[in-house]
């Protein structure tokens, strides 16, 4: 099925993306490479519906030709029927388990610089009203980051000590970034120095000047929770965290997938043996639409409550195993039926 779908899905991508592909004048290894991280980035994510289709086709042709009515009328249990399927979705999720957590983040990576670098590179990245701590007592703003020239406008970094006061506080109308030196360049510069009786302040048009901070705290790339390992995501979330970032919910939704995918998995394979395991009239046709009728259903709550999940207070947690928890409930009460 992944061979069958995979091809449609870069051929229908290429047809999209040709255009902007000739007139970027885009390397053709560079090309090649996006594709293969396209294959990877998209069969794992949808994947489980793969499964799922192909075990409907697979147990439909066996239901088609009276295999099953055949092997459980020699006395074989349903449930030892069912064995090759969960050892094989069980191998199955492993794999999955492990593509997810270390293959696919730098497939997610590949693609989605690919996309930023020659095919949205004429879009103007923003991040508007950034506040960030980027350590135990230093914070960040900017009203609004430009991430096509490195600049942020009404800057300011504030800079506290141990009794939570303020020490030093750095205001500029204009910041710049420049990659080449690894500086900022800060213009309308004012810096106060709190003292104890008297303030030291100095004013410049323009200063250089280094910062513990990185330009993509300013302007985050939306796809950063996908493009690392697991190791490397859990101290990202701590470090999100503790600068007060908004999108906490958002990476905890891409973690908590990284389990949740290959049980879904294992789910969406009892379903399938389930309702295709019967010869129904109207043959396989039927079985194919009552179970893509499924998958989509399952999409579907998996896409709204992760969303929820991203801009609402409902616990990442919760709405990413929940489709996994109705789904389940509706695999054991089709698996009952199926066996009566």
């Amino acid at each position: 099925m992944i061979l069958m779908f995979v091809p449609i899905a870069i051929v229908i991508d290429v047809s999209e993306k040709i255009n902007k592909i000739l007139q970027n004048n885009v390397p053709t290894e560079e090309v090649l490479w996006y594709y293969l991280d396209f294959t990877i980035y998209f069969a794992n994510m949808l994947f489980p519906i793969f499964l799922f289709i192909s075990v409907i086709w697979f147990t439909s042709k066996l239901a088609n030709n009276t295999e099953i009515v055949a092997i459980l009328s020699s006395g074989i249990s349903y449930l030892r029927f069912l064995r090759p399927y969960i050892i094989g979705s069980s191998i199955i999720s492993v794999f999955a388990l492990v593509m997810g957590m270390f293959i696919v983040p730098e497939a997610s990576l590949g693609y989605n610089e690919f996309k930023f670098k020659y095919l949205k590179r004429k879009e103007v990245r923003e991040s508007q009203n950034v506040y960030k701590q980027i350590s135990k007592d230093e914070f960040i703003y900017v009203s609004n980051f430009n991430y096509q020239n490195n600049t942020g406008y009404n800057f300011s970094y504030e800079k506290f000590n141990e009794n939570n006061e303020l020490e030093e506080k750095i205001n500029a109308s204009r910041i710049v970034y420049i990659d080449s030196l690894d500086i900022y360049s800060l213009y309308n510069f004012e810096q106060r120095k709190v003292g104890e009786f008297d303030d030291i302040i100095e004013k410049n048009n323009k200063t250089d000047m280094t910062f513990d901070f990185e330009i993509d705290d300013l302007t985050p790339t939306i796809y950063a929770a996908e493009t690392m390992q697991l190791r490397e995501l859990n101290k990202f979330i701590e470090r999100e965290r503790m600068r007060g970032s908004s999108n906490i919910s958002s990476y905890l939704v891409v973690k908590y997938k990284k389990y949740s995918v290959p049980v879904s998995a294992f789910i969406l394979t009892i379903i399938a043996v389930a309702v295709s395991s019967t010869k129904r009239r109207g043959g396989m046709g039927v079985n194919l639409a009552l179970g893509i009728a499924i998958a989509f259903s399952y999409i579907f709550f998996d896409k709204i409550f992760g969303t929820l999940a991203e801009a609402s207070s409902i616990n990442p947690l919760l709405a990413v195993w929940l489709p996994n928890v109705l789904f389940g409930i509706l695999a054991i009460y089709l698996l009952r039926n199926a066996k009566r």
